[in-house]
């Protein structure tokens, strides 16, 4: 088939704006699969995605479409996370693709993550569908819609497709949009091989399944290929593409999507944005491939049994392979042992890759209250990145202090404008601007501090605008900090996985929750258990858990009273060996705690 009749397209939107939806409809008419196979969010196949009613792989599909011009059509489809902390997803599927679907909620309209889709598909030269969907919903405003697409981004209003994805209202009309105004991929079938790696997962059988895009070439079961970054060359073992299940097919060509195996047992060697060539006629040059992704928090994560540590490598080097966004180095815990410091785009990306962890690879894990990047300038003149509490320097040694900034876009409904100025400012934030997208929703500007951002602000601005704001950040630089190192001491000694790093001003507060929590979670030993919050030797806010009371005099029936207080004092000066060499029992469930608070 030559490129002429093979689209490439993503569907990009906010979060619950309707992408899985609407991947099901147009696979329901395609007939792809059959009725008997059929399931809702049929792209969504990690059970994980099913439970909390969200994308966080993107999927790719190949349909074949009957179009009303008489041509038989391949379209690759890619539907796409819409959460911020899944943007990595999104730039992903985008250079795989000529065209995206850029679809708006009717009733909540255009939010933080549509403009950021849009302006990242528009840096890769995507043509861009508008399509408003859910017009079914009681609550649609339409009209309203159109204006802020076209006020937004400058889309005529004529080219807004309308569509419910629920219902299967406009699936034809999106399809021969689809085919009429995308373009068709470049490259030829002649040139040497380019095949860029947008995605991938480990298989233990087949090792690890290389999702690609053929931008030039053509690829067979049975070819030698060149890895362009590391230079290693493994066979072909099988070629396939997604109808969504895996199908052999006998090549790749020139502009299509699909998926490779080369028997590759070490999930280190892939790198997602790597080329792919031929070794017997290799390509000139590597396709540009990815930015590389920052990671924005930090936290460790650590096995509940120390014996797990090496399943918990497998496990993590898997993990690595299917999210590239996901970054991490080994680290040991004097309180914890041995795991590893681990990198993410956000919280919402964290708590997913700990549970995927413990769900998919059956790991008990420990996870440590995430942190930001700190840089800390010694009085020796040396720079340090800190990403860890336990490599903060004393306070003798620190010349100063920055932290890393994002500018921070809040879009809200006008009548929650006070409520969420009152949040931004108790989290350090500096105004910026205001725009107003029409008479209801505003747009709020402002730089703030990522450690702010990162803790529970999105789920604070949905609870306020009552879900209908939304929130989208980029990293901007650093800045001076007032930044301290808190301990929290139980039984006097400091247990490195619950420090942290906070701004001096919170840190009475954040002393104090803590401990509270620890209270709370922390179950009665048979002796006084003191824990407390510190910055450098100062006890900032302290809780008791009493000890376990034993009714050691049970046993006397009356006789001297003399008796009884023997027995008091032996049971004291035993209490008091116990608190000097007994060690507390911490729960999982505190350090879950301490970190919610």
């Amino acid at each position: 088939m030559g490129t002429n009749l093979i689209r490439n397209f993503s569907i990009i939107a906010h979060i619950d704006h309707g992408k899985s939806t609407l991947a099901d409809r147009i696979i329901e008419f395609t007939k792809t699969i059959s009725e008997r196979e059929f399931q809702d969010q049929v792209l969504d196949d990690m059970e994980l995605e099913r439970e909390r009613g969200i994308t966080i792989k993107a999927s790719a599909v190949r349909i074949a479409y009957n179009a009303k011009d008489g041509k038989k059509y391949i379209l690759n489809l890619i539907d796409t996370p819409g959460h911020v902390d899944f943007s990595y997803e999104v730039s992903k599927s985008i250079a795989a693709c000529e065209g995206a679907l850029l679809l708006v909620d009717a009733s909540q309209g255009v939010e933080a993550q549509t403009v950021a889709n849009l302006y990242l598909a528009l840096e890769h030269n995507l043509k861009i569908l508008p399509v408003i969907n859910k017009i079914d919903m009681q609550s649609a405003d339409v009209a309203k819609v159109k204006k802020q697409i076209h006020g937004i981004f400058g889309i005529d209003e004529k080219e807004i497709i309308l569509a419910s994805a629920k219902e299967g209202t406009g699936t034809e009309e999106i399809l021969e949009r689809v085919v009429q105004e995308v373009k068709p991929p470049s490259g030829e079938v002649s040139n040497a091989l380019q095949a860029l790696i947008f995605d991938s997962k480990f298989d233990y059988y087949k090792g690890a399944i290389l999702f690609v895009r053929i931008f030039n070439g053509i690829v067979r079961k049975g070819m030698d290929i060149k890895m362009m970054n590391s230079g290693k060359v493994y066979e072909v073992k099988e070629v396939g593409v997604f109808r969504p299940k895996p199908e052999h097919v006998d090549e790749l060509a020139c502009g299509e999507v699909g998926y490779l195996t080369c028997n590759i047992k070490d999930a280190n060697v892939v790198a997602i944005g790597d080329t792919i060539t031929d070794k017997e006629n290799p390509a000139a040059s590597s396709l540009p491939g990815y930015k590389k992704v920052n990671p924005m928090v930090y936290c460790g994560i650590y096995p509940v049994n120390p014996k797990d540590f090496p399943s918990l490598k497998d496990a993590i080097v898997k993990m690595r392979l299917s999210d590239a966004s996901f970054v991490f180095e080994p680290e040991s815990s004097a309180a914890l042992g041995m795991g590893f410091r681990c990198g993410f785009l956000g919280l919402l990306h964290m708590e997913i890759i700990q549970e995927r962890l413990e769900r998919e690879f059956n790991l008990n894990l420990i996870v440590t209250t995430p942190s930001v990047i700190y840089k800390i300038i010694t009085k020796d003149g040396e720079l340090l990145n800190i990403d860890n509490p336990t490599k903060f320097p004393g306070p003798d040694e620190i010349s100063g202090i920055e932290e890393p900034y994002a500018r921070v876009f809040i879009i809200t409904p006008s009548e929650s404008i006070g409520e969420v100025i009152k949040l931004a400012e108790s989290r350090r934030a500096i105004y910026k601007s205001t725009e107003y997208l029409d008479e209801e929703r505003a747009q709020l500007v402002y730089e703030m501090p990522i450690a702010e951002v990162i803790t529970d602000f999105y789920d604070k601005i949905k609870s306020i605008t009552r879900g209908y704001g939304s929130l989208d950040y980029e990293m901007l630089d650093y800045r001076d900090s007032d930044a301290v190192k808190l301990d929290i001491l139980i039984n006097g000694e400091v247990v490195d996985a619950l420090s942290l790093l906070v701004h001096r001003e919170k840190s009475v507060f954040k002393g104090k929750a803590i401990v509270e929590k620890l209270k709370e979670s922390i179950p009665k030993h048979l002796f006084k258990i003191a824990l407390q919050a510190a910055i450098g030797g100062k006890i900032i806010a302290r809780e008791d858990i009493g000890a376990l009371a034993k009714h050691v005099t049970g046993k006397c029936y009356g006789g001297d009273i003399t008796r009884k207080r023997k027995l008091w004092e032996k049971q004291k000066e035993g209490k008091k060996r116990m608190k000097q060499f007994g060690k507390v029992q911490i729960p999982q469930e505190a350090f879950f705690a301490a970190l919610k608070a």
